[in-house]
């Protein structure tokens, strides 16, 4: 059992267990108020699905790709609870958490799946069906570009939210194959938004 956090797109936050399968899960698809709502989304979850903090495995937070604001808070919301839990981290690709949604839904055969990532384009990546441990077969990206430049790829998912039940699952099926990673560099494939303005120089 583990508890996911995605924020790369909208929040959401959910309790999975790879038997039971998703105890509890909370999305708030507004992009801007990340930091606002991921602590009420956390209490919510754990007081559903009734599970001890003890009891869970590992955190597991979505890399994006996604914007520089919003995704850092939710991977520094699942670093700070793992912490205080003594619980490890695992990182996942929020993109493999959208395509792994459509396969388990019955979706078969190539898939494009594409988030907003602001400044009039669109984030990207490419997959070809499951692996034979049902993990997405990621063929391509992610990276960003224009919309009229974002390559076919079968069957396109316009996504406006990572949905953390799948990124969970996800998390605890590569566990379960040991290929779990414990990196948790964002994937943010471009310059922040904000940048920090270079010092005067200062003349006597």
């Amino acid at each position: 059992m583990l508890l996911a956090i995605d924020s790369s797109a909208g929040t959401s936050v959910a309790v999975v267990d790879r038997d039971y399968g998703v105890l509890a899960s909370r999305s708030v698809l507004d992009p801007l108020r990340h930091a606002e709502v991921i602590g009420e989304l956390l209490a919510e979850v754990l007081a559903e699905s009734g599970a001890d903090v003890s009891a869970l495995s590992a955190v597991a937070v979505g890399l994006g790709p996604g914007p520089f604001t919003g995704l850092r808070v939710g991977i520094a919301a699942g670093r700070a609870f793992a912490l205080a839990a003594g619980k490890p981290v695992v990182g996942v690709v929020s993109h493999d958490a959208i395509a792994l949604a459509h396969y388990a839904g019955g979706g078969w055969g190539e898939l494009l799946v594409t988030t907003d990532a602001r400044r009039r384009e669109l984030y990207w990546s490419h997959y070809a069906g499951l692996d034979e441990l049902g993990v997405p077969r990621r063929v391509a990206g992610p990276a960003v570009a224009k919309p009229d430049a974002v390559p076919a790829g079968g069957r396109r998912i316009d996504a406006t939210e990572v949905p953390a039940e799948s990124l969970g699952l996800l998390a605890e099926r590569l566990r379960a194959s040991g290929r779990a990673s414990t990196g948790l560099e964002p994937l943010y494939l471009r310059s922040p938004d904000v940048t920090l303005a270079a010092p005067k120089r200062v003349t006597g």
